[in-house]
């Protein structure tokens, strides 16, 4: 049986102990490659620190691969098409009557990236703050700093499994991983994330300024600043008041953020990937490369696309062979097209960018009524993408309408699943096509079998 989160930090639990006053009692064996989670939390070195903060950088990206192939075929963005294991294809694909249970595929006990994942980074900026708290060898601002960054990342981690299982609520009391709190809604789960960017932003603040005292990874070029990591956080601020519907709360984020109507689309913060001893970008694939298996354009994007569009030329590959995998319920599954996003193995991958805070200023001003606006915010987008201003009527519904559709070309296949989640926000989960493959479209996830489990276990 699996625990809540056992995974308490990248820094396992070293040592062996046999407790009692037994005869083979063995003495404690420490794992120099693993020390354990007390050494780094009891007047922890800045070398240590710095090692804890890495360790964040590499679980915050730790939900990339799952949520981009499975959130993006939800949302019929893509096919994650796999000749080995028809299941991305049937399950995925809720093809045949198949539908979420506590046991998906792609999930199951673990959760995967859209459940344990995002957990496992929650615990360990956990861990980051207490390495920073308990020690007296940085200063207070130093220490503001580093706890700033961690609550940063966690608000962002918190609304990863509560947008996987929605309705059905996560838990957000994680504290002691071995006796964490009750399911809490949807609603209070964002609120909850909320609460932690504010006291992110208060400890960037208390940290004073110039350069973030520890060293990020390359992820972070360009924000590298206390002053530049408050915008980075409310950034993430504004796609989750999005979520909330504050939409004065979107528009007072992004004014601190580093949204800029003229600036580079592409600017943001990213998931690096450097390659080994670190790992390849997995979202990253060959271009015609003679494969079975690989992430293909969903056809219905294709159809949709506005003539001349930059951003399908941009982001689309037309492949020489299709890639083709046979299902019991649709037939053939062709994908014409890749992803062209990524020039090697080593992109990094961008977590939240210029571009989608543009089409949130747009969505905002377009629900306050605030049209001009709206449009203006619109035709940065429009224009980028070469198909000119725009020209339909500036009703909330329509510039609603527009905006979806400029956020699932500007957004395509993010390691988000926008698209996705937008539908069901905007309660139209039933325009996400499924006659290319017979299946379902799916609203939301129950928790991982393992969650029930551990609460079976614990008497609750």
């Amino acid at each position: 049986m699996k625990r809540f989160i056992t995974y308490i930090s990248s820094l396992a639990l070293g040592g062996l102990l046999l407790a009692g006053c037994n005869p083979l009692q063995l003495d404690p064996i420490d794992d120099p490659n693993n020390p354990s989670v007390a050494s780094v939390t009891n007047n922890a070195t800045r070398s240590q620190i710095q090692s804890v903060l890495t360790g964040l950088e590499a679980r915050h990206r730790g939900y990339v691969t799952n949520v981009s192939q499975a959130w993006n075929t939800f949302g019929r963005e893509i096919w994650y098409l796999n000749a080995s294991d028809p299941r991305f294809q049937t399950d995925w694909l809720g093809q045949a009557g198949r539908v979420p249970d506590r046991s998906y595929f792609g999930f199951g006990n673990t959760g995967g990236g859209s459940f344990f994942s995002p957990y496992q980074a929650i615990l360990q900026g956990r861990v980051l703050i207490e390495s920073a708290s308990n020690t007296n060898l940085i200063s207070t601002q130093e220490r503001e700093a580093v706890i700033g960054f961690a609550k940063m990342i966690q608000g962002y981690q918190f609304m990863i499994p509560a947008n996987f299982v929605y309705d059905n609520g996560i838990r957000i009391d994680v504290a002691d991983e071995l006796n964490p709190g009750g399911f809490v809604p949807y609603v209070e789960a964002l609120d909850h994330a909320r609460s932690l960017l504010l006291e992110a932003d208060q400890s960037f603040q208390a940290a004073g300024t110039g350069n973030f005292p520890l060293m990020l990874t390359p992820g972070f070029a360009g924000f590298n600043t206390l002053a530049a990591l408050r915008q980075v956080n409310y950034a993430i601020l504004a796609r989750l008041n999005i979520y909330r519907k504050d939409w004065q709360g979107v528009l007072t984020a992004l004014d601190a953020s580093f949204m800029d109507l003229n600036g580079n689309l592409q600017r943001g913060p990213a998931h690096p990937y450097t390659g080994p001893p670190d790992v390849f970008n997995p979202l990253f694939y060959v271009r015609n490369a003679a494969v079975n298996t690989m992430i293909v354009v969903h056809p219905s994007v294709l159809a949709d696309t506005t003539a001349g569009d930059l951003r399908v030329r941009r982001k689309f590959f037309e492949r020489t062979t299709p890639i083709t995998i046979t299902t019991d319920a649709a037939g053939a599954l062709i994908g014409t097209h890749q992803d062209n996003r990524w020039e090697t193995n080593t992109a990094p991958v961008p977590f939240i960018r210029n571009e989608e805070l543009i089409l949130l200023k747009a969505e905002a001003h377009a629900q306050l009524g605030q049209s001009d606006d709206a449009v203006e915010a619109i035709n940065v987008i429009r224009n980028a993408a070469g198909i000119g201003d725009y020209a339909g009527t500036t009703t909330t519904e329509a510039l609603i309408d527009e905006i979806l559709y400029q956020r699932r070309y500007s957004l395509w296949a993010e390691p988000w699943g926008h698209r996705w989640i937008d539908a069901r926000r905007y309660d139209r989960l039933s325009e996400i096509p499924t006659q290319y493959d017979n299946g379902t479209i799916f609203r939301q996830f129950p928790h991982p079998q393992a969650e029930v489990s551990w609460d079976i276990y614990r008497g609750n």
